[in-house]
């Protein structure tokens, strides 16, 4: 088994660590906060190290764990989730174009942010974090036909919620 470095092993999963924790309680402030939390507890636990497999799955497991015991703990999801990088305009694009493209992006956030959490953690993970199936399963503690369940499913509420939405202007 490869040896574990914090620097260079768990360190670089912190970007991906927060925006974990961010679509989980959709709050800058605590998502911050829970990868802290995290860095903690697995350099607290570098005595098993070893014994782990996949250390981005383990960080992404206690990250996930965190974030949820934080939202069962303050019961709110209020706030809308802001993802910057998403909101970058295309330069080729009129103004119009620009905002018609950023409404739509707020509007597919605000319904990624009605989801359930199962769906959303699913879908944040492949969608937004690349991840396979099957690590999927393993930082969810979930199979992988589940996981291919809740993405289908979150995939096709945010396209109904989406079409009704546009189709009617609401």
């Amino acid at each position: 088994m490869k040896k574990i470095s914090f620097r260079h092993d768990v360190l670089p999963l912190k970007d991906v660590l927060y925006r974990l924790a961010l679509r989980i309680t959709l709050k800058h402030e605590e998502a911050e906060d829970i990868v802290q939390d995290t860095l903690i507890k697995i350099w607290n636990k570098r005595d098993e190290w070893e014994q782990i497999e996949s250390i981005e799955a383990y960080s992404l497991t206690i990250c996930r764990n965190l974030a949820l015991d934080r939202i069962r703990l303050k019961l709110s999801q209020t706030e809308s989730l802001d993802n910057s990088h998403l909101d970058t305009p295309d330069m080729g694009a009129s103004p119009y174009e620009q905002m018609l493209l950023k409404d739509r992006l707020d509007l597919v956030k605000r319904i990624v942010d009605t989801l359930p959490e199962k769906q959303r953690s699913c879908l944040q993970l492949r969608d937004f974090e690349g991840k396979s199936y099957k690590e999927i399963a393993s930082i969810l503690n979930i199979s992988d036909d589940q996981v291919k369940v809740n993405i289908f499913r979150a995939r096709q509420a945010i396209k109904q919620k989406y079409q009704a939405i546009e189709g009617h202007g609401l």
